[in-house]
Formats: C-alpha cells, structure tokens, sequence
C-alpha cells in the first residue's frame, strides 16, 4: 500500500538519529558558504572512494567488505561513472543495499479500496484546518516567499499538514535548483550488479501494521510535531541552499575533506523526529525504527564478512564520516576499517 507507507515514510526515508530538538519559529543562523561555489557540477563524475571494512579469518583468509558513501541530494545533471565500482563489484559476491523501512499492511484488495479515503484524509490538516491557521504567523510568511517561488498557486496544498506540505516543497526545490534527490547512483549499481550477476541482498527493516486503519486513526488522533520539520524544512531551502551544491558537488567530484567540514542540516533530523516522537508512533514500535534498522544492517554486514570474500555494500555517506556511524560499530567489534584516501 504505497499511499498507506508514504504517510509513515514521509520523514523516515533516511538514516538520521532520532533526537529531540528545540526549535524556535525564528530562522536559525546560516552556516558560512560565502566562499563555495553556488553552481552544481554537470556531466561525468567519479563520486567518492570506497571504504574498505575487513577481517582476517585463520579458515579462508582475508574476509573484505567495500563501501559507498550516499548522499543526498546530487547534481542532477551529473553522469557518476567509477571505474573502482565497477572492478570491485563485478568481483563480489554480494551487494548489500542500503538499510530502509518496508511496511506491510495485508488487507487483500478491497481493504485497499476502502482504506484509500482514509488514507488521503490523513495527509490533511483536521477540521479542514489550513496551514495557515495552525503555522505560527512568522513562519507561515515564510513559507509563502517559497511556495510561491516554488509551487506557485497551487491551492489544496494549503490544507495540507505541515510535514507533508514541507517534503512537497524540499522536492520542487532542490529540482529547481539542478539537484536531484539519488542522482540516479543506486539505479547505476542495479544494474551493474545485474549485468555482473552479483546477487543484491536486501538490509531493509519490515514493519507489520496489523490494523492499518486504526494506524491510520491513531496517526489524525495524534499529530506529528509538524512544524520543528516544516520550519527546518524552510530552513534548508532559504539558507542551506549553498552548502547542499557544495555537498552534491564535493561528493560528485570525490572531495571527502568538504564533506567533513560541511555538516548536514538539521532537517532531515527533525522531520524523523517529528514521526518517531509522536504518540501513535510510539504505539506502533516506529520510535525504534532507526535502532532496528542499524540492528539490521549491522547484522548482515557481518553475515556477509564471515561468508564472503568480497562483498559490496551501499551505506549513507554520513554514516562512514560520524564517530559513531554503521562503520565505528564495526570497528568497535575487532573489524579494520579504511577510510578512502
């Protein structure tokens, strides 16, 4: 049920940490990009080196697992073409894809076709509220400079909740400013690993939701902390535009030192935090998603060094740069970790 997951999706589509954060309706400072460039790169790009996680096995030798670093967003017009990829794909057994979250809701067709109206209403504001009654004044300024920028004159938006009518904005953003969500990476490794027959192996976390309409019930009863993300969402847009093509560019161009000393913002955070905090996702499990889904991954990299002798694995590039990232587990646990030079 695709509308069903984007409701509980809508801000769970990354690996961010789930911590509580404290917002003002003011826009927070902007990070110091003067000297970046504001111009995405275009065409071919080799993207970043590939970590290398190992351990020695006194059995079968040298166990070596090597990792990509995602990012997003990319330049849109950007072609990644990497020779290492290639080599060392074609010569693995496995791919490990990125850890994500799949939701399962078993209610044969016609629950489909009865749960769909609930589903919709669910993206609404309650009582047929509009943003611009349940945003603080400030903020609700804001956003119209953007939407206008952005969406133009579209109407039903207005009715939308906060964190949705937030994601809809980001993603006509970034698109208008040559950015593109994958930069069409994880498209390029299917199909290299299908070309090179290398067996993908899926990391995601399943939820089961028993009874999608009273989830769905639960989610209108109890409403996400919308506005944290809908204002960090502004946030990233008004300010953060500059480093997000440093980002991308950086990235793109295989520049890990920028990408160290430039942080993401904090959007992303909050708009996690603003589904996993809230009442109804407590009650379906959702605030340990992010655990489980380390948990996960974690897991099958580790099946994966102990049974092959080479294995490629997809990870989001912020997870190999944190200290305490997928990679420092590992590392914590006995595994060599090397960073790309």
């Amino acid at each position: 049920m695709r509308l069903l997951s984007a409701i509980f999706l809508s801000a769970l589509g990354g690996l961010a940490p789930v911590a509580a954060q404290s917002v003002s309706t003011s826009a927070a400072p902007p990070p110091h990009v003067a000297d970046l460039a504001a111009v995405v790169v275009t065409g071919v790009q080799p993207g970043p080196g590939l970590w290398k996680v190992s351990r020695k096995d006194p059995a079968t030798g040298d166990h070596v697992m090597w990792v990509l670093g995602t990012l997003s967003p990319l330049p849109r017009s950007m072609q990644w073409q990497s020779r290492e990829l290639e080599q060392v794909l074609s010569g693995s057994r496995q791919v490990l894809l990125p850890p994500s979250v799949k939701f399962k809701a078993d209610v044969g067709f016609f629950g489909k076709m009865f749960l769909l109206p609930s589903a919709y209403s669910a993206r609404k504001n309650d009582d047929g509220q509009t943003l611009q009654q349940v945003l603080p004044p400030s903020v609700y300024a804001r956003w119209l400079v953007l939407k206008q920028k952005y969406l133009g004159d579209d109407r039903g938006i207005e009715r939308w909740r906060p964190i949705f009518a937030a994601q809809e904005l980001y993603k006509k953003a970034i698109r208008a400013n040559d950015l593109s969500r994958t930069g069409g990476v994880q498209a390029s490794i299917d199909a290299l690993a299908s070309r090179h027959g290398v067996e993908e192996v899926s990391t995601s976390y399943q939820v089961v939701i028993e009874h999608p309409r009273v989830a769905i019930k639960a989610f209108k009863a109890s409403a996400p902390h919308d506005t944290t993300c809908f204002i960090r969402t502004l946030d990233s847009i008004e300010q953060d535009m500059p480093a997000m093509k440093a980002r991308a560019n950086a990235w793109a161009t295989g520049d890990l030192q920028t990408l160290r000393e430039l942080p993401d913002s904090a959007r992303r955070d909050a708009c996690v935090a603003a589904l996993t905090d809230a009442g109804f996702a407590r009650s379906l499990g959702l605030d340990a998603v992010p655990a489980k889904q380390a948990a996960v991954w974690l897991a099958a990299a580790r099946a994966a060094l102990a049974g092959n002798a080479q294995t490629f694995a997809v990870l989001p590039i912020d997870e190999l740069l944190k200290p305490d990232g997928y990679l420092a587990k590992l590392q914590a646990e006995g595994y060599e970790v090397e960073a790309p030079e």
